[in-house]
């Protein structure tokens, strides 16, 4: 018998004269008393808990806490896009501004200050399209009254600012936003009066609801629009003043009487 010299120190194997196939050699008895260097694979933590990288600095901001203005408003749109902001954008940078940005920030690893550095904003631009008047909310920012407006009980309907204004001896009682018909039947302009009000209405020419109708303008009314609360400025009417809250254009309906007239102008 002869002596094994493979790594199995503890015991002898005989000799097979015989051919056989190959066979793996048998497990070492004993663990090597030196760990082979094979490198060990490295735990990273989630995504969601990595650091910026390394040396990576805030840059100077460009907006922040307190600004106030047109890129602020942008600031806000964009962000809303994006489904960070939620507000309505109104171009002041307040807190609400402050917490979009952080999370903006923290999910694509930038440094975390809630203040716009360019290295955020260029992110944010490359992320987004040039925001709508809509998105911006501009469409609804009432302008002056007309001055058809400032006695007895008016609704007023502005379409350059595309609000419609509840007002009782020059005093606004009330501001909805509103959209109007199509190139093809345009919203009627000038001076009218509510002749009909039904609660339920459903036009006949287009088999479609008009919750809360008032019209004052052979087919034109304002009334509830399920469409414009939506869809909003995609679309448009038939030529009726269109409201998308339900709540106040039902609060409307019930202070309004036939009589009262209705002023359509651009201010």
């Amino acid at each position: 018998m002869r002596r094994s010299t493979g790594p199995d120190l503890e015991r002898s194997a005989p000799v097979v004269s015989t051919p056989s196939p190959v066979a793996h050699e048998p497990e070492p008895a004993v663990e090597p008393a030196v760990e082979p260097a094979v490198e060990q694979p490295t735990a990273y933590p989630p995504r969601s808990q990595h650091r910026p990288i390394r040396g990576m600095e805030p840059g100077n901001p460009l907006l922040q806490r307190g600004d106030t203005g047109t890129r602020v408003r942008d600031l806000q749109a964009r962000l809303a896009a994006l489904a960070w902001y939620f507000d309505r954008p109104d171009g002041r940078y307040d807190a609400d501004t402050v917490a979009a940005v952080r999370g903006f920030q923290r999910k694509r690893e930038i440094p975390v200050t809630g203040r716009v550095d360019q290295r955020t904003l260029d992110r944010l631009h490359a992320m987004t399209g040039e925001p709508t008047r809509d998105q911006l909310g501009l469409h609804n920012v009432p302008g002056p009254l007309d001055p058809r407006c400032r006695t007895g009980r008016v609704l007023c309907v502005d379409k350059s600012s595309q609000t419609l204004r509840w007002v009782v001896d020059g005093q606004v009682r009330k501001t909805v936003d509103v959209r109007f018909g199509a190139t093809y039947t345009p919203t009627r302009e000038g001076v009218f009066s509510v002749y009909l009000k039904s609660r339920d209405h459903v036009s006949r020419l287009y088999d479609s609801p008009m919750p809360f109708a008032m019209f004052f303008s052979g087919g034109q009314a304002v009334h509830y629009s399920s469409d414009f609360a939506a869809r909003g400025y995609s679309g448009a009417s038939h030529g009726c003043v269109n409201v998308r809250d339900y709540d106040a254009v039902a609060w409307l309906y019930d202070q309004v009487q036939v009589g009262d007239e209705v002023v359509v102008y651009w201010s």
